[in-house]
């Protein structure tokens, strides 16, 4: 054992002194406090040699291009490579500072292969090389590269169409590559060749850029057929597929051609639009339109997807199943009618590719409107074909277009009206990538708006030019910004003309808060006219103006004379507040006013009419003065006038009471008169009945109504309304049966009205009068009687006579009680009160339920019970005998039926006098 008399701490030990050639084996036991542990297992053989160190850092590192998805990453090896286990290397996108793995197992070779990348972005690479010590440092970081397909040939054409024949030659049309090998496709090459003839031969020597081409000095009547290849920097792709035998016959039926070049564009979910070019065969007469006609690929029915020929060159096909693969070919029609079918397109299926993008709107910095399109898949092959309506735009005075890597923007030079339509792009060398984008006059107007207010920035404003009126009667002009920078400028412009900074016109400008004012010193009638303020900052401008001409320039300039005389009249003694008019509580005028600025020498007078009144002088020190008009009448009336003058100067308060402020004030002493008025009492005279309201205060001049059973009364012969200093009364004169029911009296305030209600119904009748005064008593007690029996106290659910209970049980007499007003109930035993406790209680809900309840009764209990029901008007007593038998005995027989009969209680004294 190496190290039986070391403490290793550590699961790491380096073992000396070993003999060179022979091989060893190894084991490790732990140990603690209790003990030594078991050993490990017995590892492999092993034969001491020289150090080995980590591996040193990898060379240059380069990546190419290999797939849209993948990079291509060589490396210089380490100098010292001895005993590696390999290399691992990890990427970043550029921007990112993250760098991700490439490889969990370490790789013996220099060159791997980075798979998963996005198509597009920009990456960077580093490699470091591991041994049995460990990692090498990382190495540098490669050159940054987008990921894209590495440089081919271009892929075949396909898609060859006999366009026209003129029986000595024939125009052919075919479809570019779908994929361009990674660079620009230079041109084409043709080749021919007759029917059942072995030999193809060269139809050009020299490129063909386009995709459609006429070839000449061909046999009338014989067959040929052609193949076509693209050519890039690379060289010449794979030709595509011979096409179908033609046969050299000149074309002459009416109807058109075939149109050719069938692309498809913006595969959507459910929609997919279709792109075409024209015939080159018209046929006899104009082209008219165009049907579209698709199926799916595993039926056999065509279904034209336009019931109307359309007369452009691009059509929606909507409504189509995603997930479905359809085909399509276009007919032209002129007047003639429908003429070739176009070649089939190449099956396509209708689902969104994930990721799709859409062409998006926005104006720039400079306010340059713009449509913009990012495609992640384009290469340096690709070109990004802009369209209005599908048709390529090459208006160069309209338009400019700036692309740069996979990023595309179409500018509008100038926008107008004419912009409006859809617009297009598609980027070749991908898989079909393309949208579309409609531009309509909201998002139109929309754009112009945004790109006027980038090109002609406003600085927004919290508040237009405004005005305000200062105590000394100046005039202040202010404007305020949302806010303003240090190097913000602006003027003040009156009547066209600038305005500098002056005693007359102090113009300042607070820019941390973005207000801009000027104060005139003296407004006077030379200043009507227009005011303006202008405002820069930067790029941006704003003006406000304010106009003040006519009645608007008066008005300001009446509120800045009136202000100069309330500051100058402020300077001596003033009335802060004008003479005013109050009422007391206890229906007392009061004129009133506060004063300001006063001293002792201060002379403070009252005056009515011109005349001196003579009151105690008031303490000008506590600010407020008062004149009481104790009980206020027309004698009252005229023109009050307070003064204040000292050395400092005169000022003069002026209250005209009459007209208008006499009847309000009348209105105010009402509210408070009639809050305070009493219930109607009733008072025999000898003229007859006397319905009086007493009041803090009365006047003829209030807004007072009588009225009887909700009609009004007017002041007769028969129905005298009258009243005194506190008292309002009405007079009933020889009072008849029709003089009977409701009486109201009604005060009307300021705000609202108080009114007071007596009944006068009764059952007895008026009693004809005979003598002085007796017959005014009689009617009256015709009248209590009557009201008397409608309103007094009364049992109304009923009591039996005699109730008979057994010992120990608990007895409830209940019964229901009436009276307006609520009467007042009281229980009687042996026709004594009786103290109410836990054996008897007693209860009255909802001021109409009575009941007297006696728990355990015993033999003590028996004997007569009283309630006593009573109010104002009267009430009755009702009594109820109660025997209580013990357990065992024989229950007394009792008469059932019969129902305690009630006693009257006469009305009060205070109502049968009348009060």
């Amino acid at each position: 054992i190496v190290n039986a008399q070391v403490a290793v701490k550590s699961p790491r030990y380096a073992v000396f002194d070993l003999a060179e050639g022979k091989s060893y084996v190894f084991r490790v036991l732990s140990a603690n406090k209790h003990g030594i542990s078991d050993p490990s297992e017995i590892t492999k053989p092993i034969e001491p040699q020289d150090t080995v160190v980590v591996p040193s850092t990898p060379g240059q590192v380069v990546a190419t291009r290999n797939t849209k998805t993948s990079v291509v990453v060589q490396w210089e090896k380490p100098k010292h490579e001895e005993d590696l286990y390999g290399y691992y290397i990890d990427y970043s996108l550029v921007g990112s500072n993250h760098w991700e793995p490439s490889n969990h197992k370490p790789i013996k070779y220099n060159r791997f292969v980075v798979h998963g990348l996005e198509t597009g972005e920009q990456y960077i690479f580093r490699v470091k090389a591991v041994n049995a010590v460990g990692f090498s440092e990382n190495s540098q970081e490669s050159e940054a590269i987008t990921v894209q397909a590495a440089l081919t040939c271009p892929s075949y054409p396909h898609g060859i169409t006999l366009l026209n024949c003129d029986g000595h030659s024939m125009t052919l049309g075919w479809k570019a590559p779908k994929y361009s090998g990674g660079s620009p496709i230079l041109g084409y090459y043709m080749d021919k060749r007759e029917a059942n003839h072995q030999n193809w031969h060269e139809v050009n020597s020299s490129l063909i850029t386009r995709t459609i081409y006429t070839v000449e000095d061909l046999t009338e009547g014989a067959f040929y057929e052609f193949k076509v290849a693209a050519a890039n920097l690379i060289g010449i792709g794979q030709p595509s597929d011979p096409s179908e035998h033609f046969k050299c016959k000149a074309w002459t039926m009416p109807e058109p051609g075939p149109a050719y070049d069938l692309t498809i564009c913006e595969v959507r979910n459910t929609s997919l639009v279709l792109l075409w070019k024209a015939p080159v065969y018209e046929g006899k007469s104009p082209i008219t339109g165009y049907l579209v006609d698709y199926k799916e690929v595993d039926t056999e029915d065509w279904i034209t997807a336009n019931d109307k020929p359309t007369s452009k060159r691009y059509f929606k096909v909507t409504d189509l199943h995603q997930g479905h693969t359809y085909v399509f070919k276009v007919r032209a029609v002129n007047d003639a009618g429908v003429g070739k079918s176009s070649e089939i397109s190449e099956p396509v299926l209708v689902e969104a590719r994930p990721g799709t993008k859409e062409i998006f709107s926005g104006v720039d910095d400079e306010g340059n409107i713009y449509l913009a399109f990012e495609c992640k898949e384009a290469t340096d092959a690709s070109h990004f074909a802009w369209g209005k309506s599908y048709e390529e735009i090459d208006d160069s005075d309209k338009f400019k277009i700036e692309t740069k890597g996979n990023h595309s923007k179409l500018y509008f030079k100038n926008p107008d009206k004419s912009d409006l339509g859809t617009y297009s792009i598609s980027v070749s060398d991908t898989d079909g990538v393309s949208s579309s984008f409609v531009m309509d006059d909201e998002e139109f107007e929309r754009l112009l708006a945004l790109s006027n207010e980038i090109k002609n920035p406003t600085i927004p404003l919290k508040s237009e030019l405004a005005y305000e009126v200062l105590d000394k009667g100046e005039v202040r002009f202010w404007i305020q910004a949302e806010s303003l920078s240090p190097n913000s400028t602006f003027r003040f412009v009156i009547n066209d003309k600038e305005v500098e900074n002056s005693d007359r016109h102090k113009i300042s400008c607070d820019r941390s808060n973005g207000i801009i004012e000027m104060v005139m010193d003296r407004f006077t009638i030379d200043n009507e006219g227009t005011y303006t303020v202008q405002i820069q900052d930067g790029k941006a401008k704003n003006q406000s103006s304010l106009v003040l001409i006519g009645d608007a320039f008066k008005a300001v300039l009446a509120e800045s004379e009136l202000q100069r005389k309330e500051f100058l009249r402020k300077q001596g003694p003033h009335f802060s507040e004008f003479l005013y008019w109050e009422v007391t509580e206890e229906c007392e005028v009061l004129l009133a006013c506060k004063v300001a600025n006063t001293k002792k020498e201060t002379v403070f007078k009252w005056y009515k009419d011109g005349s001196g009144i003579d009151v105690e002088v008031p303490d000008l020190q506590q600010g407020q003065c008062h004149l009481s008009i104790p009980r206020l009448s027309r004698k009252d009336e005229g023109v009050y006038k307070a003064t204040l003058s000292d050395d400092r100067g005169h000022d003069v308060s002026t209250l005209e009471l009459s007209g208008k402020v006499y009847d309000d004030i009348i209105l105010a002493l009402s509210r408070v008169s009639g809050k305070s008025a009493s219930p109607l009492k009733i008072l025999c005279t000898e003229e007859g009945i006397r319905l009086q309201c007493f009041l803090k205060y009365y006047n003829e001049e209030m807004k007072v109504s009588w009225s009887h059973r909700e009609s009004k009364i007017p002041s007769t012969e028969k129905m005298k309304i009258g009243g005194g200093e506190d008292v309002a009364w009405l007079q009933i004169v020889e009072p008849t049966e029709k003089d009977k029911g409701n009486y109201t009296f009604e005060i009307f305030g300021d705000k609202e009205s108080y009114k007071r209600t007596l009944d006068l119904s009764g059952q007895g009748k008026f009693i004809r009068p005979y003598g002085n005064f007796s017959w005014i008593k009689q009617n009256l007690l015709a009248i209590i009687r009557g009201m008397t029996v409608k309103n007094r106290g009364k049992v109304i659910g009923g009591l039996p006579d005699v109730v008979t209970i057994m010992d120990g049980k608990t007895l409830n007499l209940t019964c229901t009680v009436f009276g307006n007003p609520d009467p007042e109930v009281i229980w009687f035993k042996n026709d004594k009160v009786f103290e109410l406790n836990e054996h008897y209680v007693f209860s009255l809900e909802q001021g109409k339920y009575a009941s007297l309840t006696i728990k355990g009764v015993t033999s003590e209990d028996s004997g007569k019970y009283s309630i006593h029901v009573k109010n104002k008007y009267g009430g009755e007593t009702v009594d109820v005998t109660v025997s209580v038998y013990r357990h065992g005995e024989k229950m007394p027989e009792i008469k059932p039926g019969q129902l305690a009969k009630p006693r009257p209680i006469p009305p009060s004294e205070e109502f049968a006098l009348g009060r």
